[in-house]
């Protein structure tokens, strides 16, 4: 086996190929106190327990025409999840916020994504938190990942999939352990469907592997899942408040014989907001002439949450 010096290896590494250079903007890492624009340098210390261990936070925002959504919700997500980890974060939350505007300013486009990430830090390969002397923050932008508009007006295919709810002390934290979310994401590749939802063994609906469901019932109220097997996502709690202008929302759980009987079903993530599910399990979802076609709902809250969320979102 060769051994390299430093600056051999260094080179040796940036001449290594870098799939998904294409979709990167820039970068901070806290460590170092700056951005970075070369995708090359994208890089954290193996012994990061974020990396062994999947001992840390992440978070999915996005922003548009210079306004990032939902930041300080997203934030206020991943302190509590902080909390619950007992993971200090190495500087103040209202310094992170400054940073994830700076950063976004910098790389100077309007529309983009971020990954934003708390980890335990480097120190070891052991389990114990302690040997980490200090919490790892990254900041990432990416070009904004462009949806299919057809999808808003055919609807997604969603169905049952045989990996369960992350258990309840897991399931409301946004940790980086995404295993169940890939397998998720594997079944509906697999199956050449779009979305697979997870279901216990009571029959209680859980979530999707990236976003939230609710329904719109016979009874015309919007129905949520309980916050108890899922995470409580900033786009289901701003669908939430929007819907209550216009109809009864209440939490409870949600089995296959309410989604059958459901007016709408609906997939809500921060990335395509609200999108209407018109078949499960290759049955059609709704009723009358709407049967397996998108809803009012869904509609009137695509444009609802679009409109809500970039008028309080923060400018930068």
């Amino acid at each position: 086996m060769r051994e390299l010096g430093f600056d051999e290896y260094l080179q040796s590494m940036l001449a290594l190929p870098r799939p998904g250079a294409e979709n990167f903007l820039g970068f901070y890492d806290h460590r170092i106190g700056a951005m970075c624009r070369d995708a090359r340098l994208l890089l954290i210390p193996l012994d990061d327990h974020l990396c062994h261990r999947g001992d840390g936070l992440f978070e999915s925002i996005c922003f548009r025409q210079g306004r990032i959504f939902g930041l300080e919700a997203h934030l206020q997500r991943m302190r509590q999840g902080a909390e619950v980890l007992e993971l200090t974060a190495p500087c103040p939350w209202e310094e992170m916020s400054r940073i994830i505007c700076e950063l976004c300013r910098a790389c100077g486009v309007a529309d983009g994504d971020l990954r934003v990430f708390l980890s335990r830090g480097p120190g070891g390969f052991g389990v114990q938190p302690s040997e980490c002397p200090r919490a790892g923050f990254y900041v990432v932008v990416l070009r904004p990942k462009v949806h299919n508009a057809a999808l808003y007006e055919s609807g997604i295919r969603a169905f049952t999939s045989t990996i369960p709810p992350k258990q309840s002390y897991l399931a409301r934290i946004k940790n980086t352990n995404y295993l169940p979310n890939v397998f998720m994401a594997r079944e509906a590749e697999k199956k050449g469907l779009d979305v697979a939802v997870s279901f216990g063994e009571d029959g209680v609906m859980g979530e999707a592997a990236v976003a939230n469901i609710a329904i719109v019932d016979a009874d015309g109220r919007f129905v949520c899942p309980k916050f108890t097997h899922i995470l409580p996502g900033t786009t289901l709690l701003a669908a939430m408040q929007l819907a209550s202008q216009q109809m009864t929302v209440v939490q409870q759980d949600i089995r296959h014989e309410d989604l059958a009987s459901a007016r709408e079903v609906l997939l809500l993530t921060s990335s395509m907001l609200c999108v209407p599910v018109t078949s499960f399990d290759q049955k059609p979802v709704g009723q009358g002439e709407l049967r397996g076609r998108p809803g009012p709902c869904a509609r009137w809250l695509k444009e609802r949450l679009f409109e809500e969320l970039f008028a309080q979102g923060t400018a930068f």
